[in-house]
């Protein structure tokens, strides 16, 4: 690997090979939705302690200090919304330039596996790794499902991430699932695991989040099970101790519990 790629993907990833990715670009196709009404506010207290951030290039020139920043996974791919026909209808939206010239340590692009732009989606990962790959710039597929959420399943998974790899793919981000150590196992590169909807309560996503590890995943890129929850830094030291630390779910709660009372 050479030496830019190399030096990316380390300002991503952290000596222990473990990663917390703060995502807040879920306005690009959701707009202002609940807690990211002002992504600026939302992210300032738990920037901190997140090892990347994944936004647009929209958000970050608007809210997200230079000087104070942490490495930055610039979402590149859009064109639909919530409203709209089909979300995975998408494109990319920002050129190499642009993503030269905001100094991204990796590019972000959804992949709809299954769906009626299939072939678009994944035309759009290769065209975007073969821009990445001239630049030294890596690039974090994610196995987007839109809105059908039943599609998370290992099989579905497995295949979605593998396909992703095989087009060049430095990093794949997936849901964690049921038997997840298949999906793990069948992709080459690294798996961060995304967290969907906020969950009913916070041991939900410690214990998943501590059993996606313990098969594989270098981490997590979680934002509304963060950012949704009532005492989001508290949230995310907690997801901390079990991604970096190995900390136990249960371990993870006392965490959180004795977080959320600090002041």
């Amino acid at each position: 690997m050479e030496w830019g790629m190399a030096n990316r993907l380390a300002q991503l990833i952290p000596a222990d090979g473990r990663c917390v990715f703060m995502p807040i670009d879920h306005g690009y196709f959701q707009g202002p939705t609940r807690n990211l009404e002002q992504p600026g506010k939302t992210l300032e207290p738990i920037m901190p302690y997140a090892d990347g951030v994944f936004v647009t290039r929209g958000v970050l020139r608007a809210v997200i200090d230079p000087v104070k920043s942490k490495p930055i996974i610039l979402r590149v791919s859009g064109g639909t919304s919530m409203v709209g026909a089909d979300l995975a209808n998408e494109c990319i939206t920002t050129d190499i330039e642009e993503v030269i010239r905001l100094n991204a340590s990796a590019m972000g692009i959804s992949v709809f596996i299954g769906t009626a732009y299939e072939k678009e989606s994944l035309l759009n990962l290769s065209k975007l790794v073969n821009e990445g790959e001239k630049y030294g710039i890596p690039v974090m597929a994610v196995t987007a499902v839109g809105k059908e959420l039943n599609k998370r399943d290992a099989r579905y998974l497995a295949l979605s991430t593998r396909i992703c790899a095989e087009l060049g793919a430095r990093i794949v981000k997936t849901y964690w699932c049921e038997n997840f150590e298949k999906v793990v196992k069948g992709c080459p590169v690294p798996v961060v695991m995304a967290g969907g909807p906020q969950s009913e309560t916070e041991m939900e996503v410690f214990n998943f989040i501590h059993d996606g590890i313990q098969k594989g995943a270098i981490g997590v890129n979680l934002g509304r099970n963060v950012w949704q929850n009532d005492h989001p830094v508290a949230m995310i030291k907690a997801i901390r101790a079990v991604v970096h630390d190995n900390a136990t779910p249960q371990k993870a709660q006392k965490i959180y519990d004795a977080a959320k009372n600090e002041k």
